[in-house]
């Protein structure tokens, strides 16, 4: 939803045989569509004009290493006129920014808002209430989904946003590398911005996407953007613990150091977030480990930003991991 609001805001802006066994081995003859379970928070209304997205966010780690991947897939609907376009990164704790086919806009031929439209570079099977697989048989990449529980969940007149997140598996190239997903559906009528300009969207825009040791996460964000706070907030957020869902109270995402960006704004490098939790205090400090540009100009930038850290929590200490979405 978010990775590529920017180009609007502004008004600029990856052993073949093995391959083909883990396709059929991973991916039902007979699986559905990619969709959201029917409920009020997914309901398609009636509208000419209208935008929704369905954004992956993985975290996970193998023999090899880290891997953080994210996939935003996007469609909209202009009159008679459907549009579809992905966006995604993939980045490797030893190797770094890999390149990825995929990143466009591409024909919604099947006119799908509830769906996922295939494309090209992607396929999806499944829903990410029952369980879902993405494949992207280009990038030699299979994602496959558990069934994702409700974290959290906002309505505004006929827009919705809901969140949840649980765990995946990635298989990429010759790696399988189990994890987790945090996901995020956003539905918003009389609003499409595949097709119209809108200037107030976001601003200094912060998401979260952070996997906790190997088995919990945590998701928050931070904007200022007036027109976006009725459904977003300002702050929002949650963590799970034990496959839980905990809550977080009197959220702060402190920026404590910015680094030189090719602009008239500097980009946030470090954090210290705080909250309360159903076991007291928690303090999060996250640190720069990679950052890869996508859009820049002279008052502000669009990143996607690999951060590490440490969650200090229950009275014990938790490693942090993950992907920060910067769009200032």
């Amino acid at each position: 939803m978010k990775l590529l609001m920017v180009s609007v805001r502004k008004g600029w802006v990856y052993g073949i045989a093995l391959w083909f066994v883990l396709i059929f081995s991973f991916l039902p003859a007979q699986a559905d569509r990619a969709s959201a379970a029917k409920s009020s928070l997914d309901d398609i209304p009636a509208s000419s004009l209208i935008y929704v997205s369905d954004y992956f966010s993985f975290v996970g780690q193998d023999s090899q290493g880290k891997v953080a991947f994210a996939l935003d897939n996007n469609r909209g609907r202009d009159g008679d006129a459907y549009q579809a376009q992905h966006f995604l990164v993939l980045h490797d704790e030893k190797t770094g920014w890999a390149r990825l086919d995929g990143n466009s806009r591409y024909k919604n031929t099947g006119k799908e808002l509830t769906t996922i439209p295939g494309s090209p570079y992607f396929q999806f099977q499944g829903a990410p209430k029952t369980g879902m697989t993405i494949v992207g048989e280009s990038n030699r990449l299979i994602l496959n989904i558990d069934p994702i529980p409700l974290r959290t969940s906002r309505q505004n007149h006929s827009a919705a946003i809901w969140m949840g997140s649980a765990p995946a598996v990635l298989t990429w190239r010759d790696r399988v590398i189990p994890g987790r997903v945090i996901y995020e559906y956003f539905m918003m009528p009389d609003f499409n911005r595949l097709t119209r300009t809108y200037w107030d969207l976001w601003n200094e825009y912060q998401g979260f996407y952070l996997q906790i040791g190997t088995d919990d996460d945590v998701y928050l964000h931070r904007q200022q953007s007036e027109r976006l706070a009725p459904l977003m907030g300002f702050m929002d957020g949650f963590t799970v613990f034990n496959s839980a869902t905990d809550s977080m109270k009197d959220m702060k995402i402190e920026v404590v150091d910015r680094g030189l960006a090719r602009g008239l704004y500097r980009w946030p490098i470090a954090w210290r977030i705080t909250w309360t939790g159903p076991q007291g205090s928690a303090a999060l400090t996250l640190k720069q480990v990679s950052r890869t540009g996508i859009w820049n100009w002279a008052i502000g930038g669009f990143s996607m930003v690999v951060v590490d850290g440490e969650l200090e929590y229950g009275g014990r200490k938790f490693p942090v991991y993950g992907l920060v979405e910067l769009i200032m």
